[in-house]
Parts: structure tokens; C-alpha cells; sequence
């Protein structure tokens, strides 16, 4: 084995009551391209962030060239020969591709020898990078991180969103740099580029590392089973909702938007939660922007109890009875806002509903939503102030508050404790047994055993799939999310 040039020993990171890392040891060998996988929620992005220096590990040491090394920011990390490349490019858009060059002193003539060598050397130093298409932009970033000729080249997800003859150059230069002796660490939700491109897999589960592979060794279905690991007990919903002869609330026909999503058919029936699963960038958020009003449909149309609407805006969703909690918090609250007002907002919406606001009534909702919703404040409090778990319940009271058909939940229990989980999960069962229904996408595939009625999974903009609750166990959810086999479904 040649000698290891890049080591992470015994890393655990927590915020606050959430454990991103446990224990986490990691070795990249010189010449090496080493596969760091992983199930989402496993670790995989906080690892990355403590190895390139933008966060700092709560335990454990990091060596390169065996001296150990703590890096405070990603330039230090650079300075060092690590150097990162994202699937979202850190490129500044509203300066040029020269300026953005000049930002992290990368030399020009380097730059444009690569550029030239991925078949893009018609992107001039004066284009503005936002005028620039997004493969594109990844491909600059990865020029310029080459420019540095690191040690370890990290790749974090950087072909997710290529097309195939840009991903062919990424490989490339994944194979020129294991030729020179340099080593890169490669992450990708496609498990078929690993055994193809990479050498060994360390793979994730949990915050903490649970296997070391050679890739010669193993197959696709087996890399599954180690990111899945035993599943123990398995959960089961204490209710499922017959579909047949349900009132479908919600329907989409072939929609596509943006760049992700492609073609999605789906149907919500009344009291029905209905699950999503999917890897980062298959289309899963353009399909709740555009249910949401975010985001303008390309192509296909939506119906809302039965009647086709254009949804040109959140305003529209909202009138028609669709309120989204997103995965993001702050985008849905207002932080320097009281409890109160953040729960009692959305009823003011309406011009018809402006005038003299009965304080008492209001009085009495918040507190009966705060009572329902356990949440761990006094309704003064600024929303700012409370944890995240209790966040997220303001997120989700308010549309209790101010009433609903359609609830669209984007990752609603990512990042929160165990405990207030259980609560999100009581809650949600409570509101479609009294007839709400429930648009549910998770990043923590166990939750769809145990919430959903009916799971669709999503791959390349598509719906692959649509499974009971006791079909959708984590291995055949994973297959199916990586595009390994696809089942027919009906909407």
C-alpha cells in the first residue's frame, strides 16, 4: 500500500443535541482515488467541511504527509495541498471569470491550458460567471482548484449534475491525477462511477465510519447494504389510508421545471401522506417549488381539488389551501418576529381579512397552537431565539393556525432532535386522520416505513417508482434512488 497522504482520526462534530459525526477515521493513500459514500444524513458533508477548514471538529486529528494539521479556513486548507471542488461552484457571479481567478491568485495561463483540455476554451476571462451555463461554472471551478496541483483533489458530487461528456473529463483528470501520484477523494451518490473510477470506498453510516472497501471487491448492491447496514426492527406505520375511492386533492401531470425536473405524474389523495424519496438534485425541489407557487411550471399542469390552476406565486398556493414547509427554516419564518406573529401571519394574507385584527381571538390561537404544538417558549419570544426543533413546529402551527388542505414538507425533521421528530411524526399522522393531506419528502429513508401511505422515488427528474409502505425498505428504496432498477407506478 503506498503511503497515506491524507488522514482523519477518531472526527466527531455535534450541534448542540444533533450528532453529525461520532467517530470518523478516514485514509487517502498517495496515487489514490479513494470513494467517501454514504446515505444522506450519514456525515458525508460535515467530514467534508472539517477536512477543507470551514467548520472545526469537536474531537480528532487530521494529518497530511503524517504532520498534523488544523486548518481554520478553505485557503489555509489549500496552502496545504487540499483542495475542494463542490457540486455548487464557489464562484463569485456577479464578477467575471478573470476576477474570480485574481480572488484566490490562480494563474491565468494554467487556468486556460486546462479550460482548453475540457473542450471550454471558448469562455472568455471578461464573461461574467452568472452569464455562464452552470456545467460550466463546475468545470472553471475545477480548473482552477488544478491550477493548484493539490495533493488531494476532494470532488464532492461534482458529476451529479454533468452531462456525460463533461463527466468523461472529470474522470480523466481523476485518472491523470492517480498517474502523477496525487490522490483524490471522490463523492458521488453513483455507485456505478465508484467501481469504475475509484480504488477504495470508505463508507459512512450513521456519523461514523462503518467500512473500508476495496472496490475490486465488491458490487453496487453490496456498497447498498453497507450504506444501509441492519435494519434491526423494522417500523411500521400504526395506520394506512386506503387510496381507493379517496378524493384526489392534489394532482400533477408531467410536470418538468427548471433543470432537475423532467417528467413527474403524481396524485394526493384526501388524508393521505404520500412520500418522496430521492438523492440531492433529481428534481424533488423543483416538484415542491412548483406545487408551492415558487417556481414557473416548463412544461405540464396541476389541478387542486379538481380544478387545473396556474400557481404563478406562494399567494396562489396559499388561496387554494397549499402552504410548504421548506427544508430551510429562515426561509419560511420571520426570525426578529415573535412567536405570535410568525404563527398568526399567514391569516392576514387576504386584503378581504385587513381591518380591526381581533387581538383576543389571536390571543387565544397562539396559545392554543403553542399548547398543541408543544412548543418550548412564550409566544413574546423572538422566533430567532428557539431551537431548531421549535422552529420547526412555528413552521408547521402556522398554517394550523391559519388553516390548509395541502401540506407540502420538505425534510421537515432534518437537523431536530429525536424527541420533537416524534412530535412532527404524531403531528402529521393527526392531521391527515382528520382529513389534511401531506406531500412528505425525507432525506432519513426509515421515515418512510414509517409515515408515508404510499412512497414515489424520484431519479433524473422522474418518477422510477412507486412502493407500499412494506415495499419501501431502505435497501429497495436505495436501488431504486440510484437508478439500479425502476418499477411501473400508478398515479
Amino acid at each position: 500500500m503506498a503511503e497515506t497522504v491524507l488522514r482523519a482520526e477518531n472526527v466527531a462534530k455535534r450541534y448542540g443535541p444533533v450528532v453529525a459525526l461520532r467517530d470518523v477515521s478516514l485514509s487517502v493513500a498517495a496515487g489514490e482515488v479513494h470513494a467517501l459514500l454514504g446515505a444522506n444524513g450519514a456525515g458525508k458533508s460535515t467530514l467534508v467541511k472539517i477536512l477543507t477548514g470551514v467548520i472545526k471538529p469537536d474531537q480528532g486529528t487530521i494529518t497530511m504527509d503524517q504532520a498534523t494539521v488544523s486548518f481554520a479556513t478553505p485557503e489555509q486548507a489549500r496552502g496545504a495541498g487540499l483542495v475542494s471542488v463542490f457540486q455548487d461552484p464557489a464562484l463569485a457571479p456577479d464578477l467575471t471569470v478573470s476576477q474570480n481567478m485574481r480572488l484566490t491568485g490562480t494563474p491565468v495561463d494554467a487556468f486556460r491550458e486546462h479550460m482548453n483540455s475540457f473542450g471550454l476554451g471558448d469562455i472568455a476571462l471578461n464573461d461574467q460567471i452568472r452569464d455562464i451555463p452552470l456545467t460550466a461554472q463546475r468545470m472553471i471551478d475545477l480548473a482552477r482548484a488544478l491550477c493548484f496541483d493539490p495533493k488531494v483533489l476532494l470532488l464532492d458530487e461534482i458529476t451529479a449534475a454533468l452531462p456525460a461528456d463533461l463527466s468523461t473529463k472529470v474522470f480523466e483528470v481523476m485518472a491523470a491525477r492517480r498517474e502523477s501520484g496525487r490522490s483524490v477523494l471522490f463523492i458521488t451518490h453513483r455507485l456505478g462511477e465508484v467501481l469504475e473510477h475509484a480504488d477504495r470506498a470508505t463508507i459512512l453510516r450513521d456519523g461514523t465510519d462503518v467500512e473500508v472497501t476495496s472496490t475490486a471487491d465488491t458490487s453496487e448492491r453490496q456498497l447498498v447494504t453497507a450504506m444501509v447496514g441492519d435494519l434491526g426492527e423494522e417500523m411500521a406505520a400504526t395506520r394506512r389510508v386506503n387510496t381507493e375511492n379517496r378524493t384526489v386533492v392534489l394532482r400533477g401531470t408531467n410536470l418538468a421545471a427548471g433543470r432537475g425536473l423532467n417528467d413527474v405524474s403524481l396524485s394526493l389523495h384526501k388524508g393521505e401522506i404520500l412520500g418522496v424519496a430521492a438523492l440531492d438534485g433529481q428534481g424533488q425541489e423543483e416538484l415542491f417549488e412548483v406545487l408551492a407557487g415558487v417556481r414557473r411550471l416548463r412544461a405540464g399542469e396541476v389541478e387542486v381539488n379538481g380544478r387545473r390552476v396556474n400557481l404563478r406565486s406562494p399567494f396562489d398556493a396559499v388561496r387554494r389551501g397549499v402552504a410548504f414547509v421548506p427544508s430551510d427554516r429562515q426561509e419560511a419564518l420571520l426570525p426578529l418576529q415573535s412567536v405570535a406573529h410568525n404563527l398568526t401571519a399567514p391569516r392576514h394574507n387576504s386584503v378581504g381579512k385587513w381591518g380591526w385584527i381581533n387581538g383576543r381571538k389571536e390571543q387565544m390561537l397562539v396559545e392554543e397552537t403553542v399548547e398543541e404544538l408543544q412548543i418550548d417558549t412564550r409566544a413574546g419570544s423572538a422566533v430567532s431565539q428557539l431551537s431548531g426543533g421549535n422552529q420547526q413546529k412555528v413552521t408547521i402551527g402556522r398554517w394550523i393556525a391559519s388553516g390548509f388542505d395541502v401540506l407540502l414538507t420538505f425534510d421537515p425533521t432534518r437537523g431536530i432532535d429525536a424527541r420533537t421528530k416524534q412530535q412532527i411524526y404524531t403531528l402529521l399522522r393527526r392531521l391527515s386522520e382528520e382529513g389534511r393531506s401531506v406531500l412528505f419528502f425525507t432525506s432519513e429513508l426509515r421515515e418512510l416505513q414509517l409515515m408515508a401511505d404510499r412512497v414515489l422515488v424520484i431519479y433524473g427528474g422522474r418518477v422510477v417508482g412507486e412502493l407500499t409502505p412494506d415495499e419501501a425498505t431502505e435497501q429497495r428504496v436505495l436501488e431504486l434512488m440510484h437508478g439500479l432498477s425502476s418499477v411501473g407506478q400508478e398515479n
